[in-house]
């Protein structure tokens, strides 16, 4: 049976020249990719969610999950290391993380490709590296495309925005980019930007504009001749609309309910030691993994967070003694606060960053690019808890055993999503593009 929409859309069709089967085709492209081939659904996904902390600029393996206590100290580094609960080692920035290892999967043969931010970043959000011809969608815009809503929430956020070198939708349709929230959740009067209706509009007033936008677009929609376009501003329109009047929606973004005992647990007033120039000394990485953590349990598909600068060419001691305390807590709460509540088996938790550094600490005794060995942490939605996977030769700069390339790990997140990596979307309505090109399911990482 036909809604009041679906026989509006006939009737301008049909005064176009378009046939009903004509408007479906052209719904079901709706101005986006569309599946060249039947990708394989996997009945049972072990996952429903991802968050991905980002940790922009290369973290250290050294100084971070992959120490090498027994190399010479140009490669070491200054920091000594701390048991694991589950036997292994981290390096000492990592104390309440190593307390939480038996939920962790650490990969210590990561491979990347190019050691340069903009490429290696893109490589990391799309899997793709970026060529002139064709923009590539990011894994959110991919799993959006895939999977869809599960709730009133966007299926894929952005804490606090899209990272720039990460790329954006490609050739998917822009309804799949990342809600942004252009707000820092740990300000005093955190608000997400836009997200409320002007005071002096009133709730009566706001629905009669919506109503009358939606009568202008219908006398538009006589005239345009492509309908798929005003149904892509639709989808904008209404989600914006869903935003601005659900409370269960709004509600998902804010931490007034949150109890101290959260905040502590994450380490919210945890800092770092402020360096002379007090260059980085980020804060409120706590704030935005709470929110993280309340938008997968009211049903968002996909979360980014991003955090600190780890470009570390100079004083790789100064920069991980300011930046990873806070983050040692965030990532140890997170997995305490997801398993607490019985969501850290349908929730990937992934830590990135776009390549390790260099073995040796250079002469400004930092560590430069290195994107032919590094470390990656995942946790949750079927992957192995307490594994660590891999290894990397003495002074970490190689991979020893087990190399991972980086489309292999997406390949196996797809596939915990019940999302086929090999399956192909048609870009450009004539060019077949496989979700992920080369990439494996590692088996040895999962449960």
């Amino acid at each position: 049976m036909m809604n009041r929409r679906t026989a509006i859309q006939a009737g301008v069709c049909g005064g176009l020249g378009l046939s009903l089967g004509d408007m479906f085709r052209l719904q079901s492209q709706g101005g986006d990719a569309f599946s060249m081939t039947q990708g394989k659904t996997l009945k049972d996904p072990k996952a429903l969610s991802v968050i991905q902390l980002h940790l922009g600029g290369g973290v250290p393996q050294h100084e971070s999950f992959d120490p090498k206590p027994e190399s010479p100290v140009e490669y070491r580094g200054a920091f000594g290391i701390t048991k694991t609960n589950t036997g292994e080692i981290f390096s000492e920035n990592f104390p309440t993380t190593a307390a939480v290892a038996d939920k962790l999967t650490v990969i210590r043969s990561m491979v990347g490709k190019i050691p340069d931010h903009a490429t290696a970043t893109y490589h990391l959000f799309t899997g793709y590296t970026p060529t002139a011809v064709i923009d590539f969608p990011q894994m959110g815009a991919i799993v959006s495309h895939e999977l869809g809503k599960r709730g009133e929430l966007p299926p894929y956020v952005a804490i606090p925005n899209n990272h720039s070198f990460a790329g954006g939708t490609g050739f998917l349709s822009s309804t799949h980019g990342p809600f942004e929230l252009n707000a820092d959740p740990a300000e005093r009067n955190y608000k997400v930007k836009d997200f409320s209706i002007p005071e002096r509009v009133s709730m009566q007033r706001f629905d009669r504009r919506k109503t009358a936008r939606e009568i202008v677009e219908q006398k538009i929609r006589n005239l345009e001749a492509d309908p798929t376009t005003l149904d892509t501003m639709d989808d904008f329109y209404q989600q914006a609309y869903t935003l601005l009047t659900s409370q269960e929606s709004q509600a998902a973004f804010a931490l007034d309910g949150e109890t101290e005992e959260t905040f502590e647990l994450y380490g919210r007033d945890v800092v770092g030691l402020k360096g002379p120039d007090n260059r980085f000394h980020p804060k409120g990485l706590a704030e935005k993994m709470i929110v993280a953590r309340r938008l997968v349990e009211s049903g968002v598909r996909f979360v980014t967070v991003t955090y600190g600068s780890w470009d570390s060419h100079v004083d790789v001691q100064r920069d991980c003694l300011d930046q990873m305390p806070a983050l040692d807590h965030a990532i140890s709460g997170l997995i305490t606060d997801l398993d607490r509540r019985g969501l850290l088996d349908t929730t990937i938790f992934w830590v990135t960053s776009e390549f390790g550094r260099t073995p040796k600490i250079n002469n400004t005794s930092g560590r430069d690019h290195w994107a032919r060995n590094y470390s990656m942490l995942v946790a949750g939605g079927g992957f192995s808890p307490g594994l660590i996977y891999g290894a990397s030769d003495s002074i970490g700069g190689e991979p020893a055993r087990d190399a991972v390339p980086l489309e292999n790990l997406m390949h196996t997140i797809y596939h915990q999503l019940g999302i086929d990596a090999n399956k192909e979307l048609l870009a450009f309505g004539t060019r077949p593009i496989e979700i992920i090109k080369d990439g494996k399911l590692v088996k040895g990482l999962l449960s």
